[in-house]
Order: C-alpha cells, then structure tokens, then sequence
C-alpha cells in the first residue's frame, strides 16, 4: 500500500477498489460545491464509477507518471491530490487537488500541496510546477499564492464546465525558488 506522510494528521494514499465508497461519499457530502469548479463531478455517481479510474491511478504510479491519491485526514478521506502527469523530458508537472467542503479552511490543502511541490523538487528532481485554478476559484487560488507561486498568466475560456466556459489562472514555481522546509 502506499501511503505518503504530509504530517501527524494528514497524509496521501494511493486509492484501492475497496476505496471507492468512501470516495463517493466525499464526493456526495460536497456535490454541489465541487461541481462548481471540477467538470468531472457528474461522471462520478456510484462507486463503480470510480473502479476503471481507480486502476488507472495505480497504472500512472506503476509507468513513473505521478500519482493521484486520496487525501486521509484524522483517518477519513477527504479529498484528492496529485501530479497530472510527469514530463520527466522537460522536468515539469501539474499539481491538481480537490477537498470536500467541510474540511476546507483547516490548511490542509496548503499542507498537501506544499509537500507535493517539495516531493517534486527534492525527490523527483524536477524544474518545473504548475498548478492551474479557476479565476473566480478564490479558495483554490489562495493555496499557489500562499506558496509563494507566480501567476503567469490567464487562459482565457480555458475549460469547459457542465454548460459554460470559464478563465483559467496559471501559477508556477520553479527549484531554484523553492527553499526546503
């Protein structure tokens, strides 16, 4: 099984099958509010939904791509985060993640992504990590700006929600500005 410590009360596991209840639980408990920013909610309805989704998680471990993992908080899972994918030519990554609405607002996304980003550099030896947010995504985009990430840019019309589209910001940090924590 694979699990990555965050700290004493946070950490990420790599998803199984027998996982999938819980997962859709998560997502139930905060449906409204995730669908608001994440164009998959509605694909995601029961747990077998998750099963083929869950094996290609553990496929992008296996092929050295990165990982997607669930987020165990106090022993409940509360979310999910993870690289995209891993350009291991040009030394780069996405970081995406999600948290159901009654966790937010106790750092443990921040704590989350600022162990992935560290992960990154440290132990993947990458250059590059991007994280891209919602424009109107406030919560979301407080969590690059409290790690000190550069905001690049601004996709304009740059995903598709349900039935609109909507602005993307582009945040990044590269190794030589992260310092170890």
């Amino acid at each position: 099984m694979f699990i990555f410590p965050v700290n004493q009360e946070i950490s990420l596991k790599l998803l199984e099958k027998r996982d999938a209840t819980k997962m859709i639980q998560a997502i139930n408990d905060s449906r409204n509010y995730l669908r608001e920013w994440l164009p998959w909610v509605d694909n995601m309805k029961v747990e077998e939904d998750y099963y083929p989704v869950i094996e290609m998680w553990i496929m992008q471990l296996a092929r050295n791509d990165g990982f997607q993992a669930g987020i165990i908080y106090q022993n409940e899972l509360v979310g999910m985060a993870g690289y995209h994918s891993i350009d291991w030519k040009n030394k780069q990554t996405s970081i995406g993640y999600w948290l159901a609405h009654g966790y937010q607002g106790k750092g443990i996304m921040t704590k989350v992504t600022e162990k992935l980003v560290s992960h990154a550099f440290t132990e993947y030896n990458l250059n590059r990590v991007e994280i891209r947010c919602g424009v109107e995504n406030r919560k979301s985009r407080a969590i690059p700006e409290r790690l000190g990430f550069h905001q690049e840019g601004i996709i304009r019309d740059g995903e598709y929600l349900y039935d609109h589209y909507h602005d993307v910001a582009i945040y990044s940090k590269l190794a030589a500005e992260w310092t170890r924590k």
